[in-house]
């Protein structure tokens, strides 16, 4: 971890939220007039959009049936974890954009599906911001984990994650439910080794409960809305979090666990707000303090 330049990683399974989550993070920025620099996680896969498909046909072949996008074989894993390693020691770090759409096609001027090339971030930033898959990944070869700063898991619970996904998949890609059903057993393997045990590394993870019945997702006619749902808010070291300012602040919260708050899923951005503004300036604090 770096004084200097710190790092900020939010860590989530696709469908998660973590995109959302980057939207309060930027709200954060802009009004404490922080000055970041991001890092995208999709920058890290392997292989392009065309190139995974092949990759996925030709693993089908080899009779693999777990060939997904949160394996080390998918994913620059070495590579993320020297982006990390290089902005905590000089404050820069080469990253590059995954083209998503014709939207981000116009924005970088490549087509959907692919990379843009590699790129040095700009000098002179306050932070380094991380949304993605793996900012928290540790495997027996790399630990992405040990040079973040500031770690964040946001997972909603594993029937409302596959709703989300059954949603999407089905009307925005338009694929059939037994499509994203085989997907979903697909990636599974390494859902529970590669993105599961990065919330054991997160500092503090936002996990959404919903409170209606979710107990056959693949037959949900819509994704239950915040106010259909709890947010379980859990620090990793509780020392320190002014756990009665909280909930005098988020209304019919309480804590389930001496390092745990349950508040109401509408109440998620004011409580991202309230925990992470104080931790985002005890970041730039600590760094000005090196000046």
């Amino acid at each position: 971890m770096s004084r200097k330049h710190p790092i900020i990683s939010i860590t989530g399974s696709s469908g998660a939220g973590t995109t959302s989550v980057k939207r309060t993070f930027e709200q954060i920025f802009h009004r404490e007039k922080v000055n970041a620099v991001y890092i995208e996680g999709d920058a890290f896969h392997r292989y392009d959009r065309a190139e995974m498909r092949v990759q996925m046909s030709r693993e089908a072949e080899r009779g693999n049936k777990h060939f997904s996008h949160f394996s080390p074989q998918t994913n620059l894993f070495e590579e993320l974890e020297q982006a990390f390693r290089e902005y905590g020691e000089t404050g820069t770090a080469v990253t590059r954009h995954y083209v998503h759409d014709n939207q981000e096609a116009a924005l970088h001027g490549a087509t959907p599906g692919t990379f843009t090339p590699w790129k040095r971030l700009p000098e002179n930033s306050d932070l380094l911001f991380y949304e993605g898959l793996h900012g928290a990944v540790v495997t027996d070869k790399v630990n992405v984990a040990r040079y973040a700063d500031l770690k964040i898991g946001v997972v909603p619970v594993i029937n409302l994650e596959w709703i989300q996904k059954l949603h999407r998949d089905r009307s925005a890609r338009g694929y059939s439910t037994e499509a994203v059903a085989d997907t979903i057993l697909r990636r599974m393997p390494d859902y529970i080794h590669y993105i599961c045990p990065q919330f054991t590394e997160t500092d503090i993870n936002f996990q959404r409960v919903p409170t209606v019945d979710t107990s056959n997702p693949f037959i949900a006619r819509w994704i239950p809305t915040p106010d259909e749902s709890m947010v379980v808010i859990r620090f990793k070291n509780p020392r320190g979090i002014d756990f009665p300012y909280l909930l005098s602040m988020l209304p019919n919260s309480f804590m389930s666990r001496a390092n745990s708050i349950v508040c109401h899923g509408s109440k998620l951005d004011l409580a991202m707000q309230l925990i992470l503004t104080p931790l985002i300036m005890q970041l730039m604090e600590r760094k000005r303090s090196l000046k």
